[in-house]
């Protein structure tokens, strides 16, 4: 579509939607990139406010034959949010209701814009709360979290949003806008195939969530928590398996280098002294045991060497004390430890996003840590280690194009590793445009590239003129 034509279509859409689309160039420039720094160039920004709205919107660009790219708080780090091929951001920000809350059925019902940390607010005088948190939990939505699939710190206990969605209304792009509701609000359900989780995860490539209903948890009784550091990676990484060999009901087991800790902490301005290789540990306990659970977190910490220790009676005692605050950090850390490797050039940061059983955390650092010294780059790790879910950090300057071939070499080979130890490409960040030859060659390794065939039909029964998200998730 050539540029009169793109405002023609901006143009009507400003007719359809009065006072919900934006052409405004610096609107534009904020909506066009996303958090994993990759960008796009929109024609115009459309903020529904109802789901006849959304409605509206993609009846229109299944006619016009647009690109329509469902948006959160484009906090995606594998490219899933930017809009790519020009067409429109669908941002949901102004689709932010709490619409209710019930502690018997343990179930929200929410807007796609509402934040996840908000959801956890509303929830803050009942017994239940909402478990998905990943470390953009403040800003990220529940929209978002949805499309992408999101994990987060508790995932080593509650696993990630396919867990935890019972219903859906989603928005197709078809002629009609159809308007379809999916799923239940109980948490036994058999409706024929399951079309609830085939959107959790697709990335804004299938349908646009309008409403979820969210399954909730309740809040484990104690929560003794430890913020450790260890003379090495290996002692660190082996202390997370103690603490699950001994069968812990681990909420946080989450680790980080020590550079990429000591950068968080700057960065998040953490009232701790980084000592050493970083484990946060947090156990869901009882008011009986947390004495106990606490005094063997220490056991496990000291047996593997470490010195500097901190304690918490609760995770509300260490926030209070900002033991989290070094692994809140995580992002922060990578992006500043890029700015510092390469003063006053613009860069490009690679969070990477594999997950291995946990059982073979040690050799995955340690093979990723040789792969980065023979591609001449250095690399910060962090992640999620009580799932196996590791985020090694690659950062290149933008003006160094032999730089960036090494970088993304070492990216392919990171997840060629995880493979070759059983693992995945993408655990909670998704695919996006950055992962789709790992996707294919993950389904390669697994004698599944039949897969693929079943994911482009798929694509194609949801949206026939392949107008949302383009680009996205499925290799061409």
């Amino acid at each position: 579509m050539g540029e009169g034509e793109a405002e023609r279509v901006a143009g009507e859409l400003e007719k359809l939607l009065p006072g919900r689309v934006s052409r405004d160039p610096a609107i534009l420039r904020i909506y066009a990139r996303e958090a994993s720094g990759v960008e796009g160039a929109p024609w115009a920004v459309v903020f529904p406010e109802s789901p006849g709205d959304v409605s509206r919107l993609l009846a229109h660009a299944y006619r016009r034959e647009y690109p329509v790219y469902p948006q959160g708080s484009a906090t995606s780090l594998a490219g899933s949010a930017a809009p790519l091929e020009g067409g429109v951001v669908l941002s949901l920000e102004r689709m932010r209701s709490i619409k209710s809350v019930s502690v018997e059925d343990y179930t929200v019902d929410v807007e796609p814009g509402v934040r996840l940390a908000e959801v956890n607010l509303a929830l803050s005088t009942t017994p239940l709360f909402f478990p998905i948190d990943p470390g953009s939990v403040k800003v990220a939505t529940v929209g978002g979290a949805i499309a992408s699939g999101a994990g987060g710190m508790m995932g080593a206990r509650y696993g990630t949003m396919r867990d935890w969605v019972l219903g859906l209304t989603v928005v197709l792009p078809d002629e009609k806008g159809s308007i379809v509701r999916l799923g239940c609000r109980t948490l036994k359900c058999r409706q024929g195939l399951d079309l609830v989780r085939l959107i959790v995860g697709s990335e804004g490539t299938l349908a646009v969530v309008i409403e979820a209903t969210l399954r909730l948890a309740p809040r484990p009784e104690a929560t003794p928590t430890m913020l450790a550091f260890f003379p090495s990676e290996e002692a660190a990484l082996e202390a997370a398996l103690d603490v699950r060999r001994r069968g812990m009901d681990a909420l946080l087991l989450e680790y980080m280098d020590v550079e990429t800790a000591r950068l968080a902490a700057e960065a998040r301005k953490a009232p701790v002294k980084v000592e050493g290789y970083m484990l946060l540990a947090s156990i869901a306990s009882t008011r009986e045991s947390r004495g106990r659970h606490l005094a063997e977190l220490e056991e496990i910490a000291r047996s593997r060497g470490a010195e500097s220790i901190y304690r918490a009676a609760s995770l509300e005692a260490a926030e209070e004390k900002g033991l989290l605050e070094v692994r809140r950090g995580l992002f922060a850390g990578q992006i500043l430890a890029g700015r510092r490797r390469f003063p006053g050039r613009r860069i490009h940061v690679l969070i990477e996003d594999i997950a291995v059983p946990p059982s073979k955390l040690s050799l995955a650092a340690s093979m990723i840590r040789a792969a980065a010294a023979e591609a001449g780059l250095p690399v910060g790790i962090g992640g999620h280690v009580g799932d196996g879910n590791l985020h090694p950090s690659i950062a290149f300057p933008l003006d160094d194009p032999s730089a960036a071939e090494a970088a993304w070499r070492l990216h392919e080979e990171i997840g060629r590793i995880a493979l070759r130890l059983g693992g995945t490409v993408s655990a909670e960040h998704g695919i996006g445009v950055e992962k789709k030859g790992l996707l294919e060659r993950e389904l390669e390794h697994l004698g599944a590239a039949e897969a693929l065939r079943l994911m482009r039909g798929i694509k194609r029964v949801f949206d026939p003129k392949g107008i949302l998200n383009p680009g996205k998730v499925i290799p061409p």
